[in-house]
């Protein structure tokens, strides 16, 4: 799977998404999909497998677990085993919660 087949899936369950950021955000909730590391596979002095570290980063301006659920529904329909945290953004009046997973 690359990032923008995951942008496409995002945005079919109602989510607004784009790759690294908007010009100017969209209303609320949105997501935006990032690349975070690389864990390529190495082999013989070279990258044998390109392995990309993602972030899946949803924000809204309350806590909304329904939204949360549609979002790691999708993960895991998309078979994408991910670790999840949250952080409140007080000087923005936003709650960020991250999915990291990596898509080869």
């Amino acid at each position: 799977m690359t990032y923008m087949e995951l942008i496409s899936e995002i945005k079919a369950i109602g989510f607004s998404c784009t790759y690294g950021s908007y010009k100017s955000p969209p209303s609320l909730p949105y997501t935006i999909v990032v690349e975070s590391n690389d864990n390529d596979m190495k082999a013989d002095n070279h990258n044998y497998k390109k392995i990309r570290g993602h972030q899946l980063e949803y924000y809204n301006s309350k806590k909304y677990p329904l939204d949360e659920q549609k979002i790691e529904d999708k993960l895991d329909e998309l078979r994408l085993p991910y670790i999840k945290s949250e952080t409140e953004i007080e000087s923005e009046g936003l709650y960020q919660i991250v999915y990291e997973f990596q898509l080869i």
